[in-house]
């Protein structure tokens, strides 16, 4: 049963908003001022605060930044008496869930309840749900059970079905598209369009009427209205992918449609409302980006309500296998072919492998090994990695067939690579590359004229 408090000078109000969250379930407890619901706070801990912002001695942003430092894991909501742009912006900054206006409905005020109280940790529905994802091989069209996707699936259920915007954060390959796409799928909002664009992939001057459309004659070559692309996804999800490319114009303009939920065409005088989910994402530190003056503060603010961060493939290396055997099936099918599998020093060579172009170049690296290959299994000599460390540069275990191996060759072999890595490491140094392996600078070279290593 969670615990909320209740932080208003307002007596009629507190007493209100005990009555109607105890009949939810919840065990609620009130405070007259931001003072007294201090020492509470550090006496014992609360899943949510629901706090005035207006109040005597110390106000609502004050107060959520001292609860903060406290219980950095406790939510709060704000009520205020007249919400803004501005006071929003300020909100999220210091940490708060959320807030609501005072003339609020019950059941708005009940819905950001429970969506809040699942955000501290993980209840027992979403242990459930875990446990059910973990034995499967993915979530949605994601693929990978790795802690780190696990993280991200429960996320995503927990955010899917309410109105928060969602930034995804992750480098460029890491699939930020597909998780766009399973956070719309698991909302109600699943049977209306997910709209998708590029913001950096558009030159500016088509970019604004691609997200808001133009009327007849607006400008030359518009020979008759055009709907812009959050008119087509009413209803839904409008996924703005690279939001660190937009234009600083036309963040002004989105800026006013996430809070108005209004816009104009091009050339119009009308305003036309709609009903959109924003999903933002980038491979960007947009963070960075606004305290360079790039981005808008306020619009990040808006956009970043629920920040998604999606692991490297090099962090969730465990994922490897069932990725790998996934585009094994579906380019075998594509390109009509019966590759089954992968050998097993060719999937201990992609192990070793950091692949900066993440799960994209995974793919990429295993659709062409299937157009490559003659046999019924992907080997290592059709697997085409990057020149910086290609395959036979690769610490990985060769594979051991009934016809043996060298161990001396594949011992040298290994004893080069880290010797060379050793003097790339040092600059060229010898005497620090001796350092590094641990042996003497008589040991190290005596060991490259033998094997062949020049300065």
């Amino acid at each position: 049963m969670a615990k909320i408090l209740v932080v208003d000078d307002d007596q009629g109000m507190r007493e209100f908003l005990e009555i109607m969250l105890s009949r939810e379930g919840y065990r609620v407890s009130t405070s007259s001022d931001a003072g007294k619901a201090l020492s509470r706070c550090r006496k014992e801990t609360f899943d949510l605060i629901i706090t005035d912002l207006k109040m005597p001695k110390m106000d609502g942003i004050g107060f959520l930044k001292e609860v903060k430092q406290i219980s950095p894991e406790t939510m709060v909501i704000l009520i205020t008496a007249y919400a803004s742009g501005e006071t929003a912006v300020t909100a999220m900054k210091e940490g708060a869930y959320d807030y609501i206006e005072k003339d609020f409905a019950i059941e708005d005020l009940n819905r950001i309840v429970r969506n809040a109280l699942p955000a501290k940790g993980v209840k027992r529905d979403d242990a459930l749900f875990l446990k059910e994802v973990g034995d499967a091989v993915g979530f949605g069209n994601m693929i990978g059970n790795s802690r780190e996707m696990l993280k991200v699936y429960t996320t995503i259920k927990k955010v899917a079905d309410t109105p928060a915007n969602v930034l995804i954060l992750g480098e460029s390959g890491t699939g930020k598209e597909l998780v766009a796409k399973a956070v719309h799928e698991n909302s109600s909002r699943r049977k209306m369009p997910f709209v998708v664009i590029n913001c950096g992939g558009i030159p500016e001057n088509l970019l604004e009427s691609e997200l808001f459309g133009y009327i007849k004659g607006a400008f030359t070559g518009a020979y008759s209205d055009k709907a812009g692309l959050f008119e087509v996804a009413h209803g839904g999800t409008i996924f703005l992918d690279e939001i660190a490319e937009l234009p600083p114009l036309l963040q002004v303009k989105l800026l006013r449609v996430v809070q108005e939920k209004t816009f104009r065409r091009i050339g119009g005088a009308d305003d036309i409302r709609v009903d959109v989910r924003i999903i933002s994402a980038t491979h960007q530190n947009l963070a960075d980006n606004v305290k360079s003056g790039s981005f808008r503060e306020d619009l990040y603010y808006r956009l970043n309500v629920i920040p998604l961060q999606l692991p490297p493939l090099r962090e969730r290396k465990e994922d490897i296998p069932v990725l790998t055997k996934h585009f094994i099936e579906k380019y075998s099918r594509e390109f009509g072919k019966e590759i089954k599998t992968i050998s097993a020093y060719a999937l201990e060579l992609l192990m070793q492998y950091p692949f900066p172009g993440n799960i994209r170049e995974l793919e990429n690296i295993i659709e062409r090994s299937i157009a490559l290959e003659t046999s019924n299994i992907i080997l290592p000599e059709n697997l085409v990695l990057s020149k910086d460390l290609g395959p036979g540069e690769v610490t990985a275990i060769p594979e051991l067939t009934d016809a043996g191996l060298n161990l001396n060759e594949e011992l040298a072999r290994f004893e080069k690579l880290l010797i060379e890595k050793a003097i790339e490491k040092a600059g060229g140094s010898k005497t620090r590359a001796a350092e590094l392996l641990k042996i003497s600078y008589d040991s190290l070279h005596y060991r490259s004229e033998k094997l062949g290593i020049r300065p």
